[in-house]
């Protein structure tokens, strides 16, 4: 269903999400190691999720690490990974203080155990968060993500919680792993780079997109405000005609 607000017919942003790229770029333009680029993404991260607490929007997804970025240089990787712990400990009780829910999705075996560990903590925590879930995808896919709720679907026809013949895309939904999340309905990529990336592909199918030049580390409260500004004058149809909406 679209939804508009009653008056001005603006859409509602209930989820944003985000593929946050650019952080190596920004480093080489700097002279600087691709680590410093991702440690002033962090910061930008941060920003972020401060700025979505004020508009109002509740879900943040943010694409942090792909399944495809195991292939990176090990150092680049190990690196990837400490700020990540770094980037827990620091904001635990930020989150805790702001209302922030923590939520993670993603093939999360394929982490360390103390990683996996200090993610686990986190999510329990910031469990009872009402102003924002933060979605942080790690180790995420949305081919891999999509095949793993295939096989969940299957094990539970299988096992004979599930009738094959009522499955339709409502009750599929629920085998992913944003199964309890509403479906963006902005998705923003920083860098210049216009496609998704293998990123919440089932999820996605009628998000709105918005594609800037902006390197992720320079993706400030300003550049944020332009994206919602045009998401602001887009009309979302969802397939349904211009009359159709009005009478929404």
């Amino acid at each position: 269903m679209v939804k508009l607000t009653a008056t001005t017919k603006i859409p509602v942003l209930d989820h944003l999400a985000i593929i946050m790229d650019g952080n190596g770029r920004w480093a080489q333009q700097r002279g600087l190691p691709r680590v410093a680029g991702h440690q002033q993404g962090v910061e930008t991260v941060v920003q972020m999720v401060d700025e979505c607490v004020l508009h109002g929007i509740r879900f943040l997804s943010l694409f942090a690490f792909s399944s495809e970025n195991w292939g990176r240089p090990r150092e680049e990787v190990d690196a990837l990974m400490g700020l990540l712990l770094q980037f827990l400990a620091s904001q635990q009780q930020r989150m805790l203080n702001d209302g922030v829910r923590l939520r993670v999705i993603g093939d999360l075996s394929r982490l360390s155990e103390s990683i996996q560990s200090a993610l686990a903590d986190a999510e329990k925590e910031t469990s009872q968060g009402q102003e924002l879930t933060l979605i942080l995808a790690l180790s995420y896919g949305g081919r891999d993500e999509i095949m793993r709720a295939a096989k969940k679907v299957a094990q539970s026809a299988l096992d004979g919680d599930l009738d094959i013949e009522e499955l339709d895309n409502k009750t599929f939904s629920r085998f992913l792993d944003t199964g309890d999340i509403p479906e963006p309905d902005l998705l923003i990529r920083t860098s210049g780079e216009v496609r998704i990336s293998n990123f919440l592909l089932w999820q996605a199918a009628y998000a709105e997109f918005y594609f800037t030049d902006v390197l992720w580390p320079d993706f400030d409260a300003s550049e944020l405000r332009k994206a919602l500004d045009e998401y602001r004058q887009r009309k979302r149809r969802f397939g349904l005609t211009d009359d159709q909406l009005e009478i929404q």
